[in-house]
Formats: C-alpha cells, sequence, structure tokens
C-alpha cells in the first residue's frame, strides 16, 4: 500500500546523504501521517498537514516528537511532493533549554558497582570515560579499540564524520577482561548474544535503568547521562572546551558551551563582584 512512496522516499533520502535509519523513520512517520489524513500520497495538500502537525501540537506530545513528524512530513512535501512549504505558517515547536542531567563520580561508581553483568559494566564505562552516545558504543567493533594509543575510533557518526576519543585505563582493564572472558569478539565489540550482531538500544537503556535504580540514583536518567558527566568532568579538570567539542564531536560550539552552565568550573575561583573590594 505505501510501497510507492516508501521507495522515493528512500531515493530522496539517498540523493540527500541522509543515513538509512533516518529515512526508515521518515517512513514510518509519513505512514502514520496518511493513516491519519485517509488519502493517497498524490492527493496530499499543505492544509493536510496543517491539520495533523497542529493536531500533533494540541494533544500535547514534546517538542522532540513534534518536530520529528515535522520533519518527515516537509520532507516529502519538498523533495517528492514538490509543493511549497512556508515556515512560518507551519512551524517548528521551540525545544525547552532545559540543563542537562549531569551524575557525580561517586554515583557513575555506583552504578557500576551495581552493575554485576560484565559485558554492561564495559559498556557503561566506555560510554563515560570518551564521551560516547549509545548509539556509538554498540556499534564499536574490536578493532576500534587502540590500546597503544589509548583511543577510541568512532566511525559512522550522527554528523557522518569519524572521530577519536580517549580510552582511560580503568575502561581498558574493564574491556579486556570482558575481552577474555565473554568469547574474545573479533568484529562486533559488543555483539548480542541471541542474534550476534549490534545490540538494540533499547535493551541498552534497560540495563542502564536497571543498574541506576539498584545504586539508587533518582535523578531523570538516560543512557545520554553518561555523555553529559563526561563533558561537564572534563570542563571542572580544566580541560578546554575546544578539546571537548572535538572529543564529543560537535559540529556547532553552541552544542558544547551549555556545559559551562552545569559544570561546578564556573562556580569555582571566580569571585562575586560584592566580594572584590576596590583599593
Amino acid at each position: 500500500m505505501y510501497e510507492d512512496i516508501y521507495n522515493q522516499i528512500k531515493l530522496a533520502a539517498e540523493k540527500k546523504n541522509l543515513k538509512p535509519s533516518t529515512a526508515n523513520a521518515y517512513c514510518h512517520t509519513i505512514r502514520h501521517f496518511l493513516d491519519y489524513t485517509g488519502k493517497p500520497w498524490d492527493e496530499l495538500i499543505i492544509d493536510d498537514a496543517d491539520t495533523f502537525l497542529t493536531a500533533k501540537r494540541l494533544s500535547g506530545v514534546m517538542p522532540e516528537t513534534y518536530n520529528h513528524y515535522y520533519s518527515a512530513i516537509r520532507f516529502m512535501y519538498k523533495r517528492i511532493l514538490k509543493l511549497y512549504w512556508d515556515e512560518d505558517e507551519i512551524a517548528r515547536m521551540k525545544r525547552d533549554r532545559a540543563l542537562p542531567v549531569v551524575l557525580s563520580k561517586d554515583e557513575i561508581n555506583s552504578i557500576l558497582d551495581a552493575t554485576k553483568n560484565l559485558k554492561h559494566k564495559a559498556m557503561i564505562a566506555t560510554m563515560y570515560s570518551g564521551g560516547l552516545r549509545v548509539s556509538e558504543v554498540v556499534h564499536l567493533h574490536y578493532d576500534d579499540i587502540s590500546r597503544s594509543n589509548k583511543s577510541i575510533h568512532i566511525r559512522n557518526t550522527k554528523n557522518r564524520r569519524d572521530r577519536y576519543t580517549i580510552l582511560a585505563d580503568r575502561t581498558l582493564d574493564l574491556l579486556t577482561e570482558y575481552w577474555f572472558q565473554c568469547g574474545k569478539p573479533r568484529d562486533i565489540l559488543f555483539p548480542s548474544q541471541w542474534t550476534h550482531n549490534y545490540l538494540d538500544i533499547s535493551s541498552v537503556n534497560q540495563f542502564l535503568k536497571i543498574s541506576a535504580k539498584k545504586a539508587g540514583i533518582t535523578k531523570h536518567f538516560s543512557s545520554h547521562t553518561f555523555r553529559h558527566s563526561f563533558a561537564s568532568h572534563l570542563l571542572e579538570a580544566g580541560c578546554d572546551i575546544k578539546y571537548i567539542q572535538a572529543l564529543l564531536g560537535h559540529t556547532d560550539p553552541k552544542s558544547t558551551e551549555i556545559y559551562l552552565h552545569v559544570s561546578n568550573k564556573t562556580l569555582l575561583g571566580i569571585k562575586s563582584p560584592f566580594d572584590v573590594q576596590e583599593d
């Protein structure tokens, strides 16, 4: 029923050099949209998109969810239907600029201590000590770990740019222990024991929540919290924010600058002007 539009979306996404996962996500959203309208895709008009997106916004969805719908529908209208899309009339939702949650080093150690599965513990250590996204850690391969250079090669990232990040000694020790005890994987570093393919991200998030609960962590917690904590702790230790930007793989410096507001470094060694007296 939807194969024709799916094929066109995937072809247009390939021309735009979008990832296959993005094209698949667009297809899933477009199916939901077409089910809502009850119209063939080649009979859609701008009002259909406006009505659908307005209903989504009024339903109380998060800005991130709304903007995902927005991106997929706009892509189809502009790239396939060739219809004019007025971004003033049909706009994205503004995201709340809430500060990211950061764990203390003691809290991270408590999560590691609460994680008895060696593979899971090695993955948590890798995410925190190198600032990896969960999608990046599940796609690591054996050859991406450099023992001699103490580095991790991260390939095919969110921004389609390879990068290197640091490999902590403690993480290397855990990875070495895991590798010898868990079958010495030579291809995918953390393969699924059932499919022997890449782990599903949802399963990683699930064991992270279990470990955090066992550790008594009550903060709003996600896999990305380790990445936030990595950046904040580096900043507190005096690392230049430009190096942190490179380690995280941020293309926009503004994405990294948010840690200036999170890190305690902004409070250390800075005197209030009220305490500075004129001579």
